[in-house]
């Protein structure tokens, strides 16, 4: 199980290091201290172009510099390689509980159920929270399954508690409830 957090985080650090050296190649030439046309900046571009140009495209499409592509191929490393880490722990968490749950029995599983349940519903709300923070409207294609998941949750509770300005505290009730209801679950399953 450990093997795929170790491969994880080896890709990360290859990932992080290969978009490290291309970073600083690039820099190294646009600042003066390279000569662009020498044997190792020229081998950098070549083997780096196809995966720059994209990111140098919507780079210019949102007005901003080109040449600033290889820093955010360095960040893009940095977040995929922390998401990547994280997913893998995730995994390895995952395929753990599920033995125990099902070394637990009938109990184990449906204990189990429950968590991973009230797990996405919580997940589900927080998402909801968030989007909201950035405007994100529940029209969007990949957003409806969120408020799905949390609508029969908070229009209820948004009915008797309304929103006060701009701040809604409907959320946070229903996350409150999410809580008593799992652990009431919970212990009527032990």
């Amino acid at each position: 199980m450990d093997l795929i957090g170790q491969a994880a985080r080896w890709v990360s650090v290859l990932a992080l290091f290969l978009t490290s050296v291309i970073a600083l190649t690039y820099w190294l030439v646009r600042s003066g201290h390279m000569a662009p046309f020498g044997p190792w900046p020229r081998a950098v571009r070549r083997a780096a172009d196809p995966i720059l140009r994209p990111i140098e495209r919507r780079i210019t499409m949102a007005g901003r510099n080109p040449q600033d592509a290889p820093v955010w191929l360095f960040g893009f490393a940095v977040l995929g390689g922390l998401l990547l880490i994280t997913l893998a722990d995730w995994l390895v968490g995952f395929i753990a509980r599920v033995q125990m749950a099902a070394a637990g029995g009938p109990g184990g599983l449906a204990a189990f159920l429950v968590n991973a349940v009230f797990g996405i519903l919580i997940v589900a709300l927080i998402v909801r929270v968030v989007a909201s923070w950035f405007g994100i409207g529940a029209y969007r294609p990949w957003f409806r399954p969120v408020i799905l998941l949390t609508e029969w949750l908070v229009a209820p509770i948004r009915r008797i508690l309304p929103p006060m300005g701009m701040i809604d505290l409907s959320p946070l009730v229903a996350w409150l409830v999410l809580i008593v209801l799992q652990s009431m679950l919970l212990t009527l399953l032990r």
